[in-house]
């Protein structure tokens, strides 16, 4: 795919990517967008982004290809005036954004639309959906000096919105291909006796010997609830949906990334955008509402060359949506033994970030020198603006938080405590 998308050189107006989850879809479309970039401090290029999740997974992706162009990346929950400074003192190359704060930094003119030459929406299907419609079309109709559109997705759309100037485009279609389906995933229909499925989910889960696992609902509430009461069995999770705080989403994010926590209960809020190689099996608590959302689901599992294990949990008043046509084999648990492992790391919370002149490696030796810890023991460093989180092995912790109680990082006085 990333071969076929070079090859073409931008020798197109407008073009469709349909590709599986976990493909490489981000890759393929960043890779040739390089050779359009020509003036340093020139913007030329704007994606698009339904989700504040799939913004920054796209900009973790251009930055991990160490290029000499520069991309900031704007989102809602994020403070306006730093984004609006970003822009204006980095002046980057490449703008990513969700259509909402895209419209606020319109409104204030925190960039000039009509210096774009390229637009990429990417999960498409969902940014053009109702919900965005009005919002993206605002933004399109002041991009006035557009030559070239990009339209990315796993799943396909029935009519693309004339809004968009979409005319006849390219289109580059993986979504039946050997290649990328292979046999990557193994689907599992597992039954609840009861109606609530919530002694099924405990004994699925501890019936796994690896991996990780992010269990969907449909909603937050239930969010909510599975975790609670997964949680007063003792079993370490986090939860994850849009009603929480931005902090909160990013904490738990960080937890279920650093192997803090293996299991993560999420709304749909998760199907998108969100990159974590270590998952193993991804859990249908509730039902998909339509097929788009399953295949985006699954794709939370089986990224790259990896495979996954899709479970379906089903009461006696429900059965398989007549909408999904893989072939599900029963799954049961009698005879399974329910055991739940510890996890090896814990995440402590740092209340100082990159924009305290903090850095990762200062992080690190810190830990190291005045922590007492060895390299083993020190797991994922994730810096944020105003704060850190890192993963601990889980028996250090103690010991640690007692021997930094009193110091001060890079020179500055910190709280350094668990995060909850």
């Amino acid at each position: 795919m990333q071969k076929e998308m070079l090859s073409l050189k931008l020798q197109f107006q407008d073009l469709v990517l349909l590709a599986p989850t976990g493909s490489g879809k981000t890759l393929a479309y960043l890779l040739p967008l390089l050779s359009l970039l020509k003036e340093a401090g020139e913007m030329k290029v704007l994606i698009i982004a339904p989700t504040r999740e799939l913004a920054l997974q796209i900009e973790k992706v251009f930055n991990e290809m160490h290029t000499s162009w520069k991309v900031v990346c704007c989102y809602g929950g994020h403070a306006f005036d730093i984004e609006k400074n970003a822009i204006k003192n980095k002046k980057p190359e490449v703008l990513i954004g969700t259509p909402g704060r895209l419209l606020d930094h319109l409104s204030k003119a925190s960039f000039n639309p009509d210096s774009l030459e390229m637009l990429i929406i990417d999960e498409f299907d969902k940014a053009l959906e109702l919900g965005f419609q009005e919002e993206m079309e605002k933004i399109i109709i002041q991009l006035q000096k557009i030559k070239r559109r990009m339209l990315i997705s796993a799943t396909q759309m029935e009519h693309i919105p004339s809004f968009t100037g979409v005319g006849t485009p390219i289109e580059l279609n993986y979504l039946n291909s050997d290649t990328l389906q292979s046999d990557k995933l193994s689907y599992n229909l597992v039954y609840s006796n009861e109606l609530d499925k919530i002694d099924t989910l405990y004994h699925l889960l501890g019936s796994f010997e690896e991996g990780s696992s992010i269990v969907f609902c449909n909603h937050r509430e239930s969010v909510d609830r599975v975790g609670f009461l997964l949680s007063q069995r003792g079993v370490v999770c986090e939860t994850y949906h849009g009603g929480h705080e931005q902090l909160v989403r990013e904490r738990s994010l960080v937890k279920f990334k650093n192997g803090s926590s293996l299991i993560l209960i999420a709304t749909d809020l998760a199907s998108r955008g969100l990159d974590i190689t270590q998952v193993k099996h991804i859990i249908h608590y509730h039902l998909p509402l339509d097929y788009e959302t399953f295949i985006h689901r699954n794709g939370r599992t089986a990224r790259w060359n990896e495979k996954g294990e899709i479970y379906m949990i089903l009461n006696e008043k429900e059965s398989v949506p007549e909408f999904i046509t893989e072939q599900f084999i029963p799954y049961s648990l009698e005879n399974k033994t329910t055991i739940y492992q510890r996890p090896e790391w814990m995440t402590l919370y740092i209340g100082k970030g990159s924009k305290d002149k903090i850095s990762k490696g200062d992080v690190a030796g810190f830990l190291y020198k005045q922590g007492k810890l060895n390299k083993e023991d020190l797991g994922m460093i994730d810096l944020q603006d105003y704060c850190t989180f890192v993963a601990v092995r889980r028996q250090k912790v103690n010991q640690l938080l007692s021997l930094v109680q009193n110091e001060k990082l890079k020179g500055i006085k910190t709280i350094i405590e668990e995060a909850r």
